[in-house]
């Protein structure tokens, strides 16, 4: 049976994806606070815990494109979003440190794989319409998790039972992806890769089918694809780690900066995430007008601004200004790198989003435990202080994002 039938359904049930996967990750995040306190971890802990999470995805790294090859990139979101659901949910039930970490493990492990492949059915969705929407995916996933984390924050402040709310989330989350394969049907189908396309996307370059004469001129070597990616993995380190401070320390900051319950902690990462999903949803927008790489430079610029905000908040309206600053600052750069990845000479669509996607996780493995080795020896004040180097670091290699169609510089 097909279902689906045209470009604008097909690019709404890819939102859905996007949307289902935000919203399982985002939900477990407002009771970090929370499990802090019932299994004292201290702050270099709770680092160490976290990045698991960042260590699941990077082990992870070479399964996206080989489970894409073998299953279809659709299965792979369905199968994965269950899986996920499962992981989160199983985290609320953690007894001390160590199970927290094996579960967030598996967690990272499972969101890397939906990553890759959500993002791999929508540039095919996106080609298929001929324009350019992946920001305004990426900014229903940032919707997904703006209404799963409010959700959460009021769940945790009325004292509802995180393990029963975690398994409605996972629920409903595969719902929202079953509902998003029917509206997709058969438009713009991913391309299945061969298995030297999957096994050489992560480690090394493959061939670019589409044009072989190109990819010819720009060389096929690992050293050069590894060298046109590197800075597109840089951005999206940048726009990936201001998620992850914020997702994993924008809660505690709420509480020691300026006081906020642990409770309702929640709410600085919602506005992170809200902040998100509006430069998301203007990005398409901005980005096809004034190019990728301008509007990322931008928001490097107010990355850092928003960071200097929340380092030096001391009651909860410039704490929350500060961290809306970087969630709209951060807004574009993971799906504009993703984006240009898609088109570097000499490697496959599905291999060019992986390979950043891979280098993008590497880089970003170490921050959680550097922001939380930093509170523990200086104050968490000088951990956030992180985010304004990153500001900087965006505004550097933002202009890589203008990766032309031909890849011609």
């Amino acid at each position: 049976m097909r279902f689906g039938g045209d470009g604008p359904r097909a690019g709404a049930g890819v939102g859905l994806y996007f949307a289902g996967n935000g919203a399982v990750f985002a939900a477990l995040l407002p009771w970090y606070p929370l499990l802090v306190e019932r299994l004292g971890l201290a702050s270099w802990q709770f680092g160490l815990v976290v990045a698991c999470y960042a260590a699941g995805s990077l082990l992870s790294s070479a399964l996206p494109a080989v489970f894409i090859a073998r299953f279809g990139a659709h299965r792979v979101v369905i199968v994965g979003t269950v899986l996920l659901g499962a992981a989160a949910a199983a985290t609320a039930w953690s007894v001390n440190g160590v199970m927290m970490a094996v579960c967030l493990l598996l967690l990272g492990c499972c969101d890397a794989i939906v990553d890759v492949a959500q993002n791999v059915v929508g540039i095919a969705v996106q080609d298929n319409l001929n324009r350019t929407i992946l920001s305004s995916m990426h900014a229903l996933w940032s919707l997904g998790g703006l209404l799963s984390g409010a959700a959460a924050t009021a769940a945790a402040s009325s004292g509802a039972d995180m393990r029963v709310w975690l398994v409605i989330i996972a629920v409903i989350a595969v719902i929202l992806t079953l509902s998003g394969r029917r509206l997709i049907g058969d438009v713009a189908a991913p391309r299945r890769m061969t298995d030297s396309d999957a096994h050489g996307s992560a480690s090394e370059a493959v061939r670019d089918e589409a044009a072989p004469a190109q990819a010819s001129r720009f060389g096929r070597s690992k050293r050069t694809v590894l060298f046109a990616a590197l800075p597109l993995a840089i951005v999206a380190v940048c726009g990936a780690a201001v998620e992850d401070i914020a997702n994993n320390w924008a809660g505690l900051a709420a509480v020691d900066f300026a006081n906020v319950p642990a409770a309702s902690a929640g709410i600085a990462f919602s506005v992170v995430i809200g902040s998100q999903c509006l430069g998301r949803f203007s990005g398409d927008v901005l980005v096809s007008r004034f190019g990728a790489g301008r509007i990322a430079r931008i928001g490097g610029s107010l990355i850092a601004v928003g960071g200097i905000g929340a380092v030096f908040a001391q009651e909860p309206v410039v704490l929350l200004i500060g961290l809306g600053l970087l969630g709209y600052g951060s807004a574009t750069l993971v799906p504009g790198a993703l984006g240009a990845a898609a088109r570097l000479p000499g490697i496959g669509q599905a291999g060019g989003v992986t390979l950043v996607n891979w280098l993008m996780r590497v880089g970003f493995l170490g921050t959680s435990p550097l922001v939380g080795l930093i509170a523990a020896g200086a104050g968490l004040r000088w951990g956030m202080g992180l985010l304004i180097l990153v500001g900087v670091l965006t505004v550097v290699f933002a202009p890589r994002l203008d990766v032309p169609e031909s890849g011609r510089p």
